[in-house]
């Protein structure tokens, strides 16, 4: 790789799209679904949107699946993430098998009680209530190695703690800029006293995210802990330090290579 050399203010830096990020002409694009949810049992009384990309390639088999949270900026593809279009390019360059997109919004005004919870309730509305509904729309494997979850701040912690309760369900975690200090559980020691699961857990922390010179609820040490105590047990992680605050340009730009990684 060419060297680049290091920015000297970390908090001011824009990361550039790589090629996976950007629409191709000769790659076809797959077929986005947009679904409503109406008061899951879950979430009572709440009303969400969800998004289905199937990929372009045909399967005949039911296909593996990546969950995002906070689906709208996700799915969009003039945002940081454009996940469907990194899907499609990498589905296209066999990079990865045809993945089927799913992107789950949470309810207006219900996102940190949904996101920030220690327990399995999150991970359990997605089993029960959106992964059915999205079978009803193309055919999704059911095996845990078939299945991550994808998340930016609250969402990357909401994927952890969704995986980490359920890792019959999900067997891969992206986790960008993840909001661990606002989840009332000590992750670090969570990790190191139960089991291990068979988890495979991407990463991404900026050096300037937020309280980064705080004492508590500090998001880049949260995020180096909860790294460390994965390694120190054993699991399959891959951490990713950056440059920048609390914003999805760095994890946007890292999105094909952390779902490359997860289906290396």
């Amino acid at each position: 790789m060419p060297h680049s050399p290091l920015p000297i203010d970390q908090s001011e830096v824009t990361y550039d799209h790589g090629p996976d990020s950007v629409p191709r002409p000769d790659v076809p694009r797959g077929r986005t679904t947009e679904l409503s949810i109406t008061d899951p049992r879950a979430f009572p009384g709440t009303t969400r949107s969800v998004w289905v990309h199937e990929p372009a390639a045909s399967t005949d088999t039911p296909a593996p699946v990546v969950v995002f949270q906070d689906g709208a900026g996700f799915v969009d593809p003039d945002d940081e993430m454009r996940a469907t279009v990194v899907l499609d390019n990498l589905v296209a360059a066999g990079a990865v098998p045809p993945l089927v997109g799913v992107f789950v919004d949470p309810a207006d005004g219900n996102r940190n009680a949904e996101y920030d919870a220690a327990d399995g309730t999150y991970a359990g509305f997605l089993l029960d209530e959106v992964l059915p509904r999205v079978a009803e729309v193309v055919p999704i494997s059911t095996r845990p190695e078939d299945r991550a979850l994808c998340g930016f701040s609250s969402g990357g912690s909401a994927a952890f703690t969704a995986a980490w309760h359920r890792p019959d369900a999900f067997g891969k975690v992206v986790g960008l800029s993840s909001s661990f200090p606002q989840v009332a559980v000590d992750h670090p020691r969570l990790v190191a006293d139960e089991p291990v699961r068979p988890l495979r857990i991407f990463l991404q922390v900026g050096h300037r995210d937020l309280g980064w010179d705080e004492p508590d609820d500090n998001w880049v040490a949260a995020n180096l802990e909860v790294g460390a105590a994965l390694l120190r047990r054993g699991y399959d992680v891959r951490l990713v330090v950056g440059d920048g605050g609390h914003d999805g340009n760095h994890g946007g730009v890292l999105l094909p290579d952390a779902l490359r990684w997860l289906w290396r």
